[in-house]
């Protein structure tokens, strides 16, 4: 999963074509818990582009979108907001692929 560089960077993301944000943090153990099976899910959703942003250096990216749980989920299809799943509680794998399915 690549890490988003810059504002500009999701900003040109999010226009193209099936893109997932999963904002996260370092120091949050929810956000670590859902990494051993992360390329997994990745590789079941090969039509998502998935992005990983850090909630701290992009916390104005987050404010935009309302995004104040972590880890959480936007997608985006071609600049328009298909579905999130954001809440401050940790999530399974089998409820990430669920979210991802309906997208």
């Amino acid at each position: 999963m690549n890490a988003l560089q810059s504002e500009e960077q999701f900003k040109t993301l999010k226009n193209e074509g099936k893109t997932v944000f999963l904002f996260s943090a370092d120091w949050c153990p929810d956000c670590r818990f859902i990494d051993p099976f992360m390329p997994e899910v990745e590789g079941k959703f090969p039509e998502f582009n998935f992005i990983y942003v850090d909630r701290d250096k992009f916390i104005d990216v987050c404010i935009e979108l309302d995004v104040f749980g972590i880890p959480s989920f936007v997608a985006f299809n071609n600049g328009e907001e298909t579905g999130r799943f954001v809440s401050k509680d940790r999530k399974t794998q089998e409820e990430i692929e669920a979210f991802l399915a309906k997208q």
